[in-house]
């Protein structure tokens, strides 16, 4: 198959793409965790001292150590007894989580809790439904998942229409990157992907971002996206379809055609697939009740 469609970004766009949102820079509080967090042999009593300094990383590590996912019997207290819980790579899935959370404001608290809990809820499925798999890291489709639409709040801070845009998709069952192309001078998958080479997170994860929402993302070559990449789009489509799904929601992001490329993908079969529903299920309701 012929590709005449050029995906890189020229600097002319991406000057127009940074002139045109503003991209929040990663906290150095991010920084210093995740550092220590991928060293070969962590210091967990420092990583939970940076923690314990940032009052909305601590909520979050310790709401996830007593969650229903990692709680078993006694409740923890402290951020040292979270750590040694939850382990280092899903204490850094909690770290970039909140300081994400932490980075967007300056739009109604209500949308924003709605969308970072659908967020929250979609990189849980995708992590469960990565840890069903082979081969694809659950702790890396959790960021993954995270990022892949943390540009749908700029764009919604930066364009004063882009709400009135995202009801239109709703009631016209238009899916969202399209309309973006269409009334404004970026999309959020260009900006998602900046941002996440801002944080300086692997590059990977941008790639994938960058072409989540591209028609032909099963068939570029590998040279464009990587097989790596293209497993965490997969493995997302299949998370945010599930939910819509289960919620009775609107999918404005996936649509049927990509579900279907991304089961093929995966080679999630019709009982598989069935499965997963029900753990995905199971799992919201879980995190609901914490």
């Amino acid at each position: 198959m012929a590709h005449n469609k050029t995906y890189e970004l020229s600097h002319d766009d991406l000057n127009k793409v940074m002139a045109s949102v503003d991209i929040p820079v990663c906290p150095g509080v991010l920084t210093e965790a995740m550092s220590e967090a991928q060293k070969d042999e962590p210091d967990i009593r420092r990583l939970a001292d940076i923690i314990t300094a940032d009052p909305g990383m601590s909520a979050a590590a310790l709401k996830l150590a007593n969650s229903p996912l990692y709680g078993s019997g006694r409740a923890v207290s402290s951020v040292r007894n979270a750590v040694e819980r939850l382990g280092t790579k899903n204490i850094v899935c909690v770290v970039v989580a909140s300081s994400l959370r932490a980075s967007i404001t300056g739009l109604p608290a209500a949308w924003l809790e709605q969308f970072w809990r659908r967020t929250s809820m979609m990189a849980l499925a995708a992590s469960l439904i990565a840890r069903r798999l082979y081969g694809i890291s659950p702790d890396a489709a959790y960021t993954y998942t995270l990022f892949h639409d943390a540009a749908i709040p700029l764009m919604m801070k930066r364009f004063p229409n882009y709400g009135e845009v995202l009801e239109k998709c709703e009631r016209e069952g238009m899916l969202l990157e399209q309309a973006e192309a269409q009334f404004f001078p970026c999309t959020h998958p260009i900006v998602g992907s900046l941002l996440v080479r801002n944080w300086g997170l692997p590059p990977i994860l941008g790639q994938a971002i960058r072409f989540h929402h591209e028609p032909d993302a099963y068939d570029l070559p590998d040279r464009t996206l990587p097989g790596g990449a293209l497993s965490f789009i997969a493995v997302t489509q299949v998370a945010e379809h599930l939910l819509a799904e289960i919620q009775q929601g609107e999918d404005l992001e996936v649509g049927s055609a990509l579900f279907e490329r991304a089961i093929d993908y995966l080679g999630i079969s019709p009982d598989d697939l069935d499965r997963l529903r029900q753990q995905v299920n199971a799992a919201i309701e879980d995190a609901s009740l914490a």
